[in-house]
């Protein structure tokens, strides 16, 4: 039996172990994901007083909303009462006031409790120690981010995109429009299959033939710092379905990218399960959201900047169409892969020296949990 130690950096991929232990599952949301930053909504999500936007991962419910003096804060979508979650679906409008529909405890849209039944009952009650129990947050470029363990200091969102912040300026991500409502698509993996698979560009070419005729042998991969960048440039090629072929002939001109950004594709994971994928015509945020130690849900929606053109409505939905192509070939080779790396014949792979983006993640998962050193699940003390 194969139980060699592996170096954190080493040419291999993380054992199939640590993608069906339940053990490590719970090991590496302590390590990985609860410190790191995720991503709740954009502002304009939220345009109106009362607005909200919930996000529940890990037993955390958390939510955006705006407050009666217009700012955006972050709490806990929890009473403090009993522990009644308090705002229902993944977006919505409070009437000025969010109230408990379990005992009517009321706060503001600031977080303070504002009404109490029966409170003369409660001995030496402080509505002051009751306001909503609020979450770290930070906006940037529009967007409202939260950390679910604050215990530890970790760069901010600015900080961690500053090498690519010139580059994405462009795009004006302060004033992007949701197109649509944030939708959630459940998947019998674990979470680093989804992660991994979008970062992994040797699949393209073999199991996506849409979006290998759409950038042809274009691709890039890098990584700097916590982001993990791939990107390609929308080119003729031989391998043009009927969609690609659309999207290409319609895509108009966007006046406020440079030339060198009109056919371009480029793709940002933030550490660890956080992306955008960015097109000329519009962004599509996701988030692989860890359930279990074989389940993931895949939260996503797509912005857009106000564009009435028939041109540009055309390839937005030729855009969506060649995604939904892409998404279910995606979907069929992360089962696949799941299903492999229960085979007891199946430890680990290899990594290629170009494969950059997967060594990374490898080697932050290993630094964060030894115990994925172990090409075997390590025998517990």
């Amino acid at each position: 039996m194969d139980d060699r130690v592996l170096p954190v950096g080493a040419y291999e991929s993380l054992p199939a172990w640590t993608y069906n232990d339940s053990d490590f599952f719970n090991a590496e949301m302590d390590a990985v994901v609860r410190p790191s930053w995720q991503l709740v909504c954009h502002e304009n999500d939220i345009p109106n007083v009362g607005d909200y936007t919930a996000l529940d991962i890990l037993n955390e419910r958390i939510i955006a909303v705006r407050g009666k003096d217009g700012v955006v804060r972050t709490f806990h979508n929890v009473c403090r009462h009993r522990g009644s979650r308090l705002l229902e679906g993944s977006q919505g409008e409070c009437p000025g006031r969010i109230r408990c529909p379990y005992h009517a405890w009321t706060w503001n849209l600031e977080g303070s409790l504002i009404n109490v039944p029966y409170e003369r009952d409660f001995e030496n009650f402080d509505r002051g120690d009751h306001g909503l129990a609020p979450v770290q947050m930070e906006l940037f470029l529009g967007f409202i981010w939260v950390r679910l363990d604050s215990s530890t200091s970790v760069p901010t969102v600015a900080e961690q995109f500053a090498p690519y912040l010139d580059e994405i300026k462009p795009y004006r991500f302060e004033d992007m429009r949701p197109l649509g409502r944030i939708t959630l698509r459940p998947r019998a993996v674990n979470w680093k299959q989804i992660a991994d698979n979008y970062v992994d560009a040797l699949h393209i070419p073999t199991a996506h033939p849409g979006l290998s005729g759409l950038v042809g042998n274009t691709y890039g991969m890098e990584v700097k710092g916590d982001i993990h960048k791939m990107w390609g440039d929308v080119m003729e090629t031989r391998k043009d379905s009927w969609s690609t072929r659309a999207y290409k002939k319609h895509l108009p001109k966007v006046s406020h990218l440079p030339e060198d950004k009109q056919r371009h594709w480029v793709y940002y994971r933030f550490w660890p399960n956080v992306a955008f994928d960015i097109y000329p015509d519009q962004i599509d945020f996701m988030q692989f959201i860890p359930v279990s130690k074989n389940e993931t849900l895949i939260r996503e929606i797509a912005y857009v900047l106000p564009d009435e053109r028939r041109e540009m409505k055309a390839a937005r939905y030729l855009n969506w169409r060649i995604n939904r192509e892409v998404n279910a070939e995606d979907t069929a080779i992360i089962n696949r892969v799941q299903d492999g790396m229960a085979s007891s014949s199946f430890t680990y792979g290899p990594l290629a020296k170009t494969e950059v983006c997967l060594l990374d993640s490898a080697r932050r998962i290993r630094e964060a949990v030894p115990a994925a050193c172990h090409r075997r699940k390590p025998a517990a003390p």
